[in-house]
């Protein structure tokens, strides 16, 4: 048989060791993202793949909140973020320390998502955009690279937080093989 585990016998770090310890050369940037509980996925989500910091800019909801908590389970205290107004700002801020600028959108020219391996190794700051609109064209203007996730059915789309998931595993691969 083999037994489900429990949570207390996952051998996670507390909050503090996970505060200190060494993260993943990623940053997640948050765009004018509406709904709370996508917020609240994408702490949940930078927490469980040891991201380096999440940017909320525009319209998105700044933590505490109690709609982000709930999907959050604590996440906003053990991530690094902060807030911008101005993504384009904070954008170009980031592409002159030398961050790869990735957004995550459909356009005329894309890497795939399983293509990023050609991608330099160097630190990533990857951009969601709102649910309705995507990424701001003046954001995919200035990006460095455009990376989209193939799909296969009828829908446009997935969920924002279902990308970040999605996204998040194909780059945190990179730093665990």
């Amino acid at each position: 048989m083999n037994r489900k585990l429990k949570l207390w016998e996952l051998d996670r770090v507390d909050e503090q060791t996970f505060k200190t310890q060494e993260k993943f050369p990623l940053i997640i940037i948050l765009n004018d993202i509406r709904s709370l509980n996508n917020i609240g996925s994408f702490f949940r989500t930078a927490d469980a793949f040891n991201i380096e910091k999440v940017y909320l800019c525009g319209i998105t909801a700044q933590p505490p909140h109690r709609e982000i908590h709930k999907t959050a389970l604590g996440a906003t205290e053990t991530i690094d973020w902060e807030y911008r107004q101005d993504i384009n700002a904070l954008v170009a801020e980031l592409k002159e320390e030398g961050i790869a600028v990735c957004s995550i959108e459909q356009a005329e020219e894309t890497v795939l998502l399983h293509e990023i391996s050609t991608l330099k190794d160097q630190r990533f700051a990857l951009v969601f955009g709102n649910e309705v609109d995507g990424v701001d064209q003046s954001v995919i203007d200035s990006s460095n690279y455009i990376i989209e996730i193939p799909q296969f059915g009828t829908k446009h789309s997935l969920n924002v937080s279902v990308c970040a998931g999605i996204v998040l595993w194909e780059f945190a691969k990179r730093y665990i093989s």
